[in-house]
C-alpha cells in the first residue's frame, strides 16, 4: 500500500511542477497584445495628435487581436505571432486596419504593406525597407 501512495504522491508533485512552469510562460495572445500596445499602438496615438493634417483622422479606439492562438515558425526557425489591429472611428469597428506579426525572441514588430512586411517603425514615419521572409510561416515537414 505504501509504494502505491508514494507513486501517487510523486505523480502529483511532478504534475504540479509542470503546471507551474507553464504559468511562468505568458500566452501568445496576451504577450502579443501587450507587445503591440507598447510598441505600436501607444506610439501611433502619440504621433496622431495633430488635428490639422491632411491624413485621415485618428481613430477613437484601437484594439489588438492575436490572429492565431499559438506561435508560428518562419524558415529561420524563429517564432512569431500574427496580430491584427482593429479601429473604431464612430460606432462601428473596422477589422484588420493593420496586420502584422511580433517575433517572440526579439519582440520585433512587422506590419504588412502591400505584399511585403516592413518593420513597424514604418508606420511611425521611418523609411525602412521590407524584410524578405518576415512573418511567413515555414512549410511543415
Amino acid at each position: 500500500m505504501k509504494p502505491l501512495r508514494l507513486l501517487f504522491s510523486c505523480a502529483f508533485v511532478l504534475s504540479s511542477l509542470s503546471s507551474l512552469a507553464w504559468a511562468d510562460e505568458p500566452s501568445s495572445a496576451g504577450w502579443v497584445q501587450r507587445r503591440v500596445e507598447d510598441g505600436l499602438v501607444k506610439p501611433l496615438a502619440e504621433k496622431e495628435t495633430s488635428r490639422f493634417a491632411r491624413s485621415r483622422p485618428p481613430p477613437r479606439e484601437r484594439r489588438v487581436r492575436a490572429v492565431q492562438a499559438s506561435a508560428a515558425v518562419d524558415k529561420n526557425a524563429r517564432h512569431f505571432v500574427p496580430f491584427a489591429i482593429d479601429v473604431r472611428f464612430g460606432s462601428e469597428w473596422h477589422k484588420d486596419d493593420i496586420v502584422g506579426c511580433a517575433y517572440r525572441g526579439s519582440g520585433a514588430l512587422f506590419v504588412k504593406r502591400g505584399d511585403a512586411y516592413r518593420p513597424a517603425e514604418f508606420l511611425l514615419g521611418k523609411n525602412v525597407e521590407a524584410v524578405a521572409g518576415a512573418c511567413e510561416a515555414a512549410p511543415r515537414a
